[in-house]
């Protein structure tokens, strides 16, 4: 059996994996992270992305109540470098904007807020993702 992979518009792979909605997991998105922006010779949009797919990784683990959860990293053209992750609850993400008192967590989307060019939500039938998306250098 051969198997053939089928090109991408922008020449580039995606890479992505299936984790379970645990706070470990958040490790392992961090080096699928690493891995995909080393492939693309981004290093140095290295540590922004690992921080913003944690928080993003923090998010659906706290709030996405899915029996999984799926991150995606791409480049949907030469210039962006897009990190998602995906779960199977309709409920949109909010910003908090507040001091949130002495609490150190709740912040996540305003960390990746500032970390990313822009990010967003798209909803879909059975879910959403939310991604953040990173401006890069084109490959050489």
């Amino acid at each position: 059996m051969t198997v053939t992979a089928t090109p991408r518009p922008t020449g580039y792979p995606g890479y992505s994996q299936t984790l379970e909605p645990l706070p470990e997991s958040a490790g392992i998105a961090r080096s699928l992270v690493r891995t995909a922006l080393a492939a693309w010779h981004q290093h140095e949009l290295i540590d922004d992305a690992q921080n913003i797919v944690t928080e993003l990784v923090a998010n659906a683990v706290d709030h996405g109540h899915s029996a999984r959860i799926r991150v995606v990293v791409s480049r949907p053209s030469h210039n962006w470098i897009r990190i998602g992750v995906i779960d199977r609850v309709r409920t949109l993400p909010r910003m908090r904007t507040d001091s949130n008192g002495d609490q150190i967590r709740g912040r996540g989307l305003v960390l990746v807020e500032a970390l990313s060019d822009r990010w967003g939500t798209d909803l879909h039938r059975w879910g959403k993702t939310v991604w953040a998306d990173l401006k890069c250098e084109p490959a050489a």
